[in-house]
């Protein structure tokens, strides 16, 4: 069998598994875990083990065998896992994400980072191993036997697992006891040889190793129920009873009630893993039913409502029947924000300790759902803002303190709904924008600035490319690269984002983002004798221009006057190749302009007619044709037609290119 074709599966569920280790680790040094975090921790670690193993990936294996050998010392009780401990586990789990990625892509193992991370997992346990010899001796010595409950899963035959292999690896450390505990073997004729009936009452030496007992049932300890229990030498427990009058459970321990414990989690999560462009075609079937329906809709509104009730009737039906499909089926690609929040708490702490702050993170609306292709690109600009507010925003704890704060500074970090769109907020109580130094930077670099400003108007300076009002780089930030790319990517989502901040009381960035990317409110307007999308959230006003309004420029560029204002104008007609009409169906003359706004830039387009505003399917022309330039998407219409969807950012940017040329 080709195992290969699993590989994906193992690299997703690694990196998921992953996710838990660092956030159990997290919630262990914080003080805010439970009892189970730990185990939670360890069977993560031995997943990625399992598999590793399975597919031969050596390297993943063999570290994850040495950081699931310090987790049992935790989980058991010899070890508290203090944080040079949780900072080596940490370590190793970032070079286990490198080693997931060099094994998923093929490239070379960062044998530095592989080395750092056994080097830090050797040292913990060897320094804790110096300190707990004597006690540990002591213990060894006071174990006589070894006694061990074992009852397979019925099921444990068809995950490839042999019960009879285990115990011939027990036999192997030494003397082994065996007890057969029969009483759930059913009669002959009632026999299914693919389940498992028996179980085992087993005794060992003391002098074999604990770790070598837990490595026998390493790869059955979620197909089991299993006690191990150490007996002492002058111990008076009494040995275990006859077979016959067991009921063949076998004495469960604390590892018990994690398997038990974790069968009920099984039982609850009762998701399937499928895979995105599944979602995604059936998203776009939906999209062309969507499309459909409307056409049937449009069509519909000719028929005589007497004669044709019962068909209209149905085609109501058939339009709620629709949207709660539709509204359905784009759930699917609802992922919560938590995706995108998990990753902060080990940024804040690296980032924290780097630079000897104190930083509490709090956040809230993890619950708060956004379209995966969303969460997947909010992810770097929120990294930025956080980076940013942690690094610029919080003063050191001595700073803090001389102006009356705590000393540990606060981010937070929230989401929520808002109408039909997410609202992200970034938070930092620190020192806050100094609004006196970005106007005197503004001024240095020769940036526009009206006559009084108001505090919104100053705060986007910082959006300019190169802005930065820092007196001093550091290999995080200062360089005044960022910000723009923040604002520029968000506003690549549909998004907006906005800053408030008070001096000495703290900042907030606030982005404000579209639910989904399938689904676009548009302005449809008419553009010669064809219907074009403009997307609504880059539209600032339409007008219709005076005779004065329009001036030409050196007998090519054409600028339209907005107040106090000019602004290039575009004809849409000669951009895409049409023979503008310069007048409506109402056979006024004069074009109309709409207002556009991209990166920051404002642009005027000149249009034949304005046809209203409705949300439209986005279908991706790259895909199915190739890029065209001026042209983000398509759509398709109520009657049939296919109405292409504007790329505002990409004229505007053209449009500067050309300006500048």
């Amino acid at each position: 069998m080709d195992i290969t074709r699993f590989h994906a599966a193992f690299f997703e569920e690694s990196r998921e598994n992953l996710d838990a280790m660092e956030a159990g680790l997290l919630a262990l040094e914080s003080g805010s875990a439970d009892a189970e975090t730990i185990n939670v921790v360890f069977r993560a670690a031995h997943s990625i083990k399992g598999g590793a193993a399975t597919f031969g990936f050596a390297a993943i294996s063999e570290l994850t065998h040495q950081l699931e050998t310090l987790l049992d010392e935790a989980r058991s009780g010899r070890r508290q896992l203090d944080p040079d401990a949780i900072g080596a586990l940490l370590v190793a789990g970032d070079s286990l994400r490198g080693l997931l990625g060099a094994a998923e892509h093929g490239d070379a193992i960062d044998e530095a980072g592989l080395k750092r991370a056994h080097d830090g997992l050797a040292r913990m346990m060897g320094r804790e191993s110096k300190a707990a010899s004597s006690a540990a001796a002591a213990s060894k010595a006071e174990i006589a036997e070894w006694r061990i409950g074992f009852k397979p899963a019925p099921s444990m035959f068809l995950s490839g697992n042999d019960p009879l292999r285990i115990l011939r690896e027990l036999a192997g450390h030494g003397e082994l006891g065996v007890t057969c505990l029969d009483n759930n073997l059913p009669k002959f004729s009632d026999l299914d040889p693919f389940e498992a009936y028996l179980a085992w009452d087993l005794m060992l030496p003391g002098s074999v190793p604990r770790s070598a007992i837990d490595d026998a049932f390493a790869w059955v300890e979620d197909q089991c129920e299993l006690a191990i229990e150490g007996i002492p030498a002058k111990s008076m427990v009494a040995p275990p009873p006859p077979a016959e009058h067991l009921d063949n459970v076998v004495a469960l321990g604390a590892r018990t009630e994690t398997t038990a414990a974790r069968s009920g989690g099984n039982d609850a999560d009762s998701s399937i893993r499928v895979a995105v462009n599944k979602v995604d075609a059936l998203i776009n079937l939906v999209g062309e039913l969507v499309i459909t329906q409307a056409m049937l809709r449009q069509r519909s509104t000719q028929l005589d409502p007497v004669a044709n009730e019962l068909l209209l009737s149905g085609l109501e039906q058939l339009d709620r029947n629709t949207r709660d499909l539709q509204e359905a089926v784009m759930g699917v690609r609802m992922l919560p924000v938590e995706f995108a929040f998990s990753r902060f708490p080990r940024m804040v702490r690296d980032l924290a300790t780097r630079l000897d702050k104190k930083v509490r993170l709090r956040t809230s609306g993890e619950a708060t759902e956004l379209d995966k292709g969303v969460i997947e690109k909010i992810v770097d600009p929120l990294v930025h803002l956080v980076r940013n507010a942690i690094d610029h925003g919080l003063e050191l704890p001595a700073e803090r303190r001389a102006a009356g704060k705590d000393d540990t500074g606060t981010i937070s970090l929230n989401a929520q709904h808002q109408g039909g769109h997410i609202v992200i907020e970034i938070s930092d109580d620190g020192r806050g924008l100094d609004r006196e130094r970005i106007l005197r930077k503004a001024a240095e670099r020769g940036l526009p600035i009206g006559d009084n400003p108001t505090d919104a108007q100053v705060w986007d300076l910082v959006f300019h490319p190169g802005f930065s009002t820092a007196e001093q780089l550091t290999d995080l930030s200062g360089r005044g690269v960022g910000m723009d790319v923040v604002k520029k990517n968000i506003a690549a989502l549909g998004g907006q984002v906005e800053i408030r901040s008070k001096k000495g009381a703290g900042t907030t960035v606030s982005i404000r983002l579209p639910l989904t990317l399938a689904i676009l409110d548009g302005m449809t307007v008419a553009v010669g004798g064809e219907v074009f999308i403009l997307p609504l959230n880059a539209v600032i006003e339409s007008l219709q221009p005076g005779a004065g309004d329009v001036r030409t420029i050196a007998n090519e560029a054409r600028v339209l006057r907005v107040r106090e204002d000019y602004l290039p104008l575009l004809d849409l007609a000669a951009q895409y190749g049409l023979v503008g009409s310069h007048g409506n169906a109402h056979g006024n003359g004069a074009p109309i302009a709409v207002v556009v706004e991209a990166d920051g830039r404002r642009l005027a387009l000149e249009v034949d007619e304005l046809l209203g505003q409705q949300q439209v399917v986005v279908k991706n022309i790259e895909a199915n044709y190739r890029r065209v330039q001026g042209i983000s998407g398509a759509t398709i219409l109520g009657d049939g037609r296919v109405a292409l969807i504007v790329d505002v950012g990409g004229l505007t940017q053209a449009q500067q290119m050309a300006n500048a040329a």
